[in-house]
């Protein structure tokens, strides 16, 4: 149930995407500015992208709750692959012959990495102490990404900010774990939980750099980043918070590694695809 609901999220996080971009795009390039949100929030088809991408993150919060980090996080790259043909399908897009490698290297490389694990149960929250540690090394390294991104050129600046926002969003994600399985003991212990706090102070921050890595301009290395530190990053919260783990020996990581980079070349060349492609009116990509 927790991969259906994964692959639901990662779909719904796609079509909320390219409505999004589908709307943006019929505003004139004058109109990007202070006041762009405002004016997109006025358009039907933006409000029902974003209606689509909040659905997506509660399909994905569902997911969590019930199932493993290890395994739903980096399903989520599927969104990218399900951005092609809704892309084709709602504005015409054509899709490049890149974009239909990546795509079957992302199919492909997370498929055998879910036929493969062996996957341990863990649990759904940790000590106060673990969580401390992980936080603040999270914060600590994103902050240190996001200052040595000062006065480098776009690509670098954006692959910096990318990385930042990318683990940040997984942190994110494993707190929203740890929030969704709170509410077993009722919405007034999710309130009173300093989890739910800091879930969105974390998804705020992730949000915002993103924002910062897609303005660079240098749009395969930040969608590239963010997407692919979102996923390794939920790998390495999923073992380390949590004691999930995907296998029992060396070798089954070994594997799993090796499906994983396939996974996220694919990624790669499908953003370097989208980057190559004529300069579009869209609002930032949104991320898990």
């Amino acid at each position: 149930m927790d991969v259906v609901l994964a692959i639901v999220a990662a779909f719904l996080f796609a079509l909320g995407l390219v409505l999004q971009e589908k709307a943006a795009s019929k505003l004139p390039s004058e109109a990007v500015g202070a006041g762009f949100l405002a004016r997109l929030a006025h358009e039907p088809l933006w409000l029902l992208g974003t209606a689509a991408q909040g659905a997506g993150f509660a399909a994905q919060a569902w997911a969590l709750g019930i199932g493993r980090m290890v395994v739903v996080q980096p399903l989520l790259i599927l969104s990218i692959v399900f951005a092609l043909p809704l892309g084709r399908l709602l504005e015409g897009r054509r899709i490049k012959r890149n974009e239909w490698i990546g795509a079957g290297l992302v199919t492909v490389g997370l498929a055998v990495l879910l036929i493969t694990a062996k996957i341990d149960e863990g649990s759904d929250d940790a000590s106060l102490r673990r969580w401390a540690i992980v936080g603040g090394a999270t914060a600590g390294i994103a902050v240190l990404l996001y200052l040595l991104a000062r006065g480098r050129s776009p690509s670098v600046r954006g692959a910096l900010l990318g990385t930042a926002g990318g683990v940040l969003f997984g942190l994110a994600a494993a707190l929203t774990k740890t929030v969704v399985s709170d509410f077993d003991e009722g919405i007034v212990a999710v309130i009173a939980d300093w989890h739910l706090y800091a879930m969105i102070a974390f998804s705020v921050a992730a949000y915002w750099l993103e924002q910062a890595a897609l303005q660079t301009g240098a749009l395969a290395a930040a969608v590239a980043t963010t997407m692919s530190f979102d996923a390794l990053s939920s790998l390495v919260f999923g073992i380390v918070v949590f004691d999930e783990a995907l296998h029992e020996t060396a070798l089954g990581y070994t594997f799993s590694g090796l499906s994983l980079a396939a996974a996220l070349l694919g990624l790669v060349l499908i953003a370097r695809a989208k980057e190559a492609a004529p300069p579009r009116q869209a609002p930032a990509l949104a991320t898990a």
